[in-house]
């Protein structure tokens, strides 16, 4: 008895956020003239698997081969498996949720069928190949429905931040203002945040900096303890 074919796929929604944390990017491909179909078009980093990788292997390693980027946090996000969603047939796709500074990281060119690769903020991404508007708005909602059971911000801030930063990150993906005084008790509650000695000096009094206690932060992440806003 013969089966019809079906091929599985990853793709890549990667979110990071512009300087001073303005605005939030996600991280798209062009592919190349020779690249069919869509050639020209811009799409989520992502390719077929191969059949000695793990799912999460092949997410990394087409990531690596098509941007450069190696990402400490990577997550599987939701199957994409609408049966007209690619034209070459019938394609099932993992989609992954991967969140990086992207000023901390170096974009390359490694593979022919890229044409370019760069960073656009949500608001001005251009028309994009296959079901990808898809995939960048589904990993958006998960996104802003982790801030309310777990804390964010590890891999999206530097070493040191601010109380200012976190919560402009927080601000930033939920697209609302929180009050200032309850944030902070919040995250302050959570115990995640050590401070350090160091301050920030700009044209207002000077900023205490903070890092966070990694350790507890892996911990209550695992734990999915609520934090609700």
């Amino acid at each position: 008895m013969s089966y019809p074919r079906t091929d599985v796929t990853v793709d890549l929604v990667v979110f990071g956020l512009t300087a001073g944390y303005q605005e939030l990017q996600v991280l798209l491909i062009q592919r190349a003239q020779a690249s069919q179909p869509f050639c020209g078009s811009w799409a989520l980093p992502g390719g077929f698997i191969s059949g000695s990788e793990t799912l999460a292997e092949s997410a990394r390693r087409t990531l690596k081969r098509e941007t450069g980027l190696s990402l400490s946090y990577l997550e599987q996000l939701y199957t994409f498996g609408d049966p007209g969603r690619d034209p070459r047939g019938r394609v099932i796709s993992v989609c992954f949720l991967g969140l990086v500074r992207p000023d901390s990281v170096a974009l390359t060119l490694t593979h022919p069928a890229t044409a370019d690769v760069r960073w656009w903020t949500i608001e001005t991404t251009p028309a994009l190949a296959f079901d990808h508007r898809d995939l960048i708005d589904t990993a958006l909602q998960r996104l802003r429905s982790k801030v309310a059971w777990q804390p964010i911000g590890v891999d999206l801030l530097p070493e040191r931040f601010t109380l200012s930063d976190l919560q402009g990150v927080y601000e930033l993906i939920l697209g609302r203002r929180l009050d200032k005084r309850n944030f902070r008790r919040k995250i302050i509650k959570l115990n995640v945040l050590v401070a350090t000695d160091q301050f920030r000096h700009d044209n207002h009094r000077p900023a205490q900096l903070f890092r966070f206690d990694k350790e507890r932060y892996d911990r209550l992440c695992a734990a999915g303890i609520a934090f609700e806003l």
